[in-house]
Order: C-alpha cells, then structure tokens, then sequence
C-alpha cells in the first residue's frame, strides 16, 4: 500500500512513453509524432508501419504524442493499415493526373480481385500506352520527394466553393447535404480534396503501385494484405468488367452517377421512382438468367447459386424461381445454410475463431445424399440449422415433382469439391454478389466489402441475435474465408448477378445506424463502427417502407414477402 509521502507535485517532464502493445515501452521528446517514435520499429522485410490505434481510438502517424499513451501499431498487413495506404495512393493517383491532363476527368470506379482500382478518363479519348507512362512516371517522381499531406480543417461553404471553382460538381452535390459545418481536407501541392478517414504521412509511403491498361481504361495496382509490399499478377477478369459496366449503364440510364446525385434524388421527392426503377433492372437481369437456364433445362438437374456473404443469395435463388415457374420451369429451392455442421464440429480458422466459411462447416455427405435422393424422386426430410443454439436439427420433409430442378444456394456453390460426383453438364452456376456500388464522388469509391458488412450487420441483429459488435469481430475471419473458399472459384460461373441497388445505403442508414451506436466505446470493434457510422454520414436516409416486399434489400431489413416462399407448398 502506498503512504502519502509518495505523492508528489512535479514539473512536467520533457519526455512521454508509449506503450506498446508487445509490452515494450519507446521514451522520446514531449510533441513528437509517432512517425518519430516508430523509426525505431522500422525493420527490414516487416510490413510497412502506416497508422495507429492510441488508447483505442485510431489516428494518423502525424499525431503528436503529448503525454504518456497505449499504442498499438497499425501496418499494411492490416485492413485499417491497407485502407490508409489505398487512399493514400488514390490521392496520389488524382494529383499527378491533374498535373498532367488538367482538361480531363479521371474516375476511380471499383476494385479488382488481384488488388488495384479500374479508372477510366472523361472529356478526352483513353490514356494511350505513352501517356500511362507518363502518368505513373509523375506519381514516381511525387513518392521520390516524400511530400507531406497536409492535413486542413476548413468551413463547409470554404469547401463547396474550393471545388466549385475547380468544376467538381459531384463533389459540391455531395457536400450540399453535409449536416456538419466543417470539411476536413487533405492538401498536396496544389490539390485539396476530402477523403473518407485517414492517409499515411507523405508520398514517400507510396512506394508499392503500378499503372497496367485495361480495356478503355487502366488499373492503378496495389499489393495485397498478404503480402504487402508485393503487387500480385493482374487477373483477366473481362466477365466482372462486363457486370461492372452494365451496372454503370444502370446508372447512366437513372441519371445518378454519384452519392450526391442519390441525395438530390431523395430530398426532391423522386426516390420512389428510382427505387422502382432499380429493382426493375434488376428482375430484367433475373429474366435473362431464367432464360438462358430454359436454353438447357433437360440437361440442367440442380443449379448452384454462390456468392460470399451478404449476397442476397437467397432472395434472389427465389426471384429466379417465380420467372423459372413463368417459363413453365418448377424449380425447387435448397438453402446450404440447412446443411451447417453443428457449432461444436464446425472448424476454427488460424485465429482460433469459428470459420463457418470453410467448405468443412458443411455437411456434404449428407447434402449430396438428400440431392441424388431428391433427384431419384425419394421423399427426404431437410435438416434445420439454429444460428442462435448453433445445432442442426429436422427440418421439412419434401419430394420433388417430375421434372423438378434444384436450385442450391450457398457460398460454396461454384466449387468442385462441394458435389464433386455430379458432373458440370447437369449443373448451372451463378455468382451472386454486390459486385458494385454508387460512389461518393469520382475520386472516392464505396467498398462494396463494407456495403456487404452493413448488410449483414442489420440481418445478424434482426434474424440470428448477433450485436453489431459481435458481427464485427467476425468479419476478419468471414473475409479470410471468401478469399480462400468463394472468390478463387467466381470464373466458374456460367452468369453473374450483381445483387447492389443504387440506393440501398440509404435505405439501410436508419436501420444500421442505432445498431453501430451500441457498440461499446471501450471495445477494438468501435473503431470499425465509428467508420462505418461516418461513411453512413454522407447519405440521406429514405423511408424503408418505400422498399417492394421481394427487394433483395428485404432479406436484410425484414419484411420480405419471399422469407417463406416454399415451392412445394404451391
């Protein structure tokens, strides 16, 4: 036990400590900035150091340490160190273009598999070979000078007449419906744009990148959390692009090419028109899918949807059966979420966490017997997974009628070790994803990853019981399986659906919302909840009733008239 005599008034110190979360302790000058303070961690061959986590709140490395604190590291390996290093280079990418093309408009448009962002030019013909070197040959020459971003707050109207004066509408149409009175920018020589969290210290971070053509455009290419430091081969991925630009037509055809323009939308009464309009395109592409399984049916004995999580696999596996049903087609709908082992014998991943996206949380055995029982024309009693107790137990007991396919969806659907006895010529495979999403502004993309995260945050609070925290602490885990067990096999589908509606973050703003804000402040999964409630800032919220009962946003939200739609009833 302490006496009194122990404490003391004393003169500040002129040194602080941080303290790491390794248990070793860095002592420096009082006002130094953590860049300082990490030049000692700097070793060859470590991922790069880029952020860090100080007494639980992230922030940049320009913060200066003012007292003694609990620090915590955040490197590329991460998915806060990599997202601070992309938008980084995205600023990076957006400068040296406006040094070089002034007249021109460069959009960053969405990402690719292998690592890297397709971008396209406006108001000009594609970047020729030349000119893309040119390009990465000035982002080059901006990393060799290390230059510091400067960080700037600045008032709102300050903002808006910044970027109207460089005739950056999408960006004044966004921010004419900030609710906060000030903007946060970032500078770079004579460039200032916002950018949804925060950047590395300087260019000289951005030493990892690379400028390939693609099509009439290019990709910017970054490493891989993986292996951070390494850019991964470019993937041909011409399907995926076809999806990408059908989208963007959808998007030309709705007159809304951005965040901004969906607000103007919703605060002039027009939202009820582009929501049916959506939800229009896309049971048109659900038609031509239904088309091209009529192409084939006799051959066709069970078709496999399959997409990572928060696809809207399931409501769309029972849109494709109602038009099947309408070409004369009866399908029959199985969900491989029934076929989940029970909690104790499903696998852990590295982590030690519950990987319910490995191929081994199914129970194949099983699955593949009640199909070619199915298929056989037996009776089979489905089985019935409890996501709350984690058991499996009976479900319904169902017969197919003569004639019958099976439509068999799940995240594994695309493969081949899933029902490896069945062979490709009596199987139809689709990708189901939200493949794309309407972005903020030209220059800052909306991940499609965190459109997914937030579906599946309000589905897990609604339907199986999970908080918001409890969903965002197993994200890691569901992300390290769709890249080891879905995205490898998406080449394997015969059609690809994008599941994403234009103006879904709106619709999901009020529902997502009040579940972010009850994860606990003293918790790492409020860091992630504090950047997706400020993503969220940036759309207005729509009235959710306005949202058609089959909408693949209902499987989410609630409501959908499609939850019990069982075709063996009918």
């Amino acid at each position: 036990m302490s006496n009194k005599e122990d404490f003391n008034f004393v003169e500040p110190r002129d040194t602080v400590e941080i303290h790491l979360s390794n248990g070793e302790v860095i002592s420096g000058p009082r006002g130094g900035t953590l860049e300082e303070y990490f030049y000692l961690l700097e070793k060859g061959g470590t991922p790069p150091i880029v952020g860090a986590v100080v007494n639980g709140k992230l922030t940049e490395l320009s913060y200066p340490v003012m007292m003694d604190v609990e620090v915590q590291p955040i490197t590329m390996e991460g998915s806060d160190g990599m997202r601070f290093y992309r938008r980084s280079l995205t600023f990076l990418l957006e400068n040296a273009f406006s040094d070089l093309f002034q007249d021109a408009i460069l959009t960053v448009d969405h990402s690719v598999t292998s690592g890297g962002y397709f971008c396209q030019v406006y108001r000009r013909a594609p970047l020729s070979e030349t000119e893309l070197e040119q390009l990465e040959k000035r982002m080059r020459e901006l990393v060799k000078a290390n230059i510091k971003f400067e960080r700037l707050k600045i008032s709102l109207q300050e903002g808006i007449e910044y970027f109207e004066k460089k005739g950056y509408k999408d960006k004044v149409r966004l921010l004419a419906h900030r609710k906060k009175d000030y903007l946060t920018l970032y500078r770079l020589g004579d460039q200032m744009d916002y950018h949804h969290g925060y950047m590395v210290p300087s260019t000289g971070y951005l030493k990892w990148f690379d400028l390939v053509m693609m099509e009439d455009g290019f990709i910017i290419r970054y490493p891989r959390r993986k292996n951070p430091i390494v850019l991964q081969p470019v993937q041909k991925y011409f399907t995926l692009l076809n999806v990408f630009k059908r989208y963007g037509n959808w998007l030309h055809r709705l007159g809304i090419d951005s965040v901004g323009a969906l607000n103007d939308s919703i605060d002039q009464g027009h939202i009820r028109k582009l929501i049916l309009v959506s939800e229009a395109l896309q049971e048109q592409h659900i038609t031509e899918i239904a088309g091209q399984i009529e192409e084939k049916a006799e051959e066709i004995d069970v078709i496999l949807i399959a997409g990572p999580s928060s696809s809207g696999k399931t409501t769309f596996s029972k849109r494709l059966s109602i038009q099947l049903l309408a070409r004369g087609i009866s399908p029959f709908p199985l969900e491989m979420d029934k076929y989940f082992v029970d909690r104790e014998h499903t696998p852990r991943d590295e982590y030690g966490e519950w990987n319910f996206e490995s191929l081994e949380a199914v129970n194949r055995e099983q699955l593949s017997r009640d199909i070619k029982q199915l298929i056989e024309g037996e009776k089979v009693q489905l089985p019935h997974y409890d996501f709350q107790t984690g058991e499996s137990g009976k479900g319904d007991t169902v017969q197919l009628r003569p004639g019958q396919i099976i439509i068999l969806e799940g995240i594994h659907g695309l493969n081949p070790e899933l029902l490896p006895e069945f062979p490709r010529s009596c199987t139809y495979r689709i990708y189901v994803s939200a493949l794309t999403q309407l972005n903020l502004d030209r220059h800052n993309r909306v991940s499609t990853t965190d459109t997914r995260l937030i579906r599946r945050i309000v589905r897990d609070a609604k339907e199986r019981g999970y908080s918001a925290m409890e969903t965002i602490r197993r994200w890691e885990s569901v992300r390290r399986g769709e890249k080891e067990f879905i995205f490898p096999y998406q080449d394997n589908a015969d059609a690809m659906f994008n599941s994403a509606l234009v103006y879904e973050m709106a619709a999901l703003k009020p529902v997502a919302e009040p579940i972010l804000r009850q994860v606990p402040s003293d918790s790492i999964e409020r860091i992630e909840a504090k950047r997706l409630l400020a993503f969220l800032e940036w759309f207005l919220p729509l009235d959710i009733e306005m949202i058609p009962d089959n909408s693949i946003l209902r499987e989410f939200i609630g409501g959908s008239n499609l939850k019990d739609f069982n075709l063996w009833e009918h």
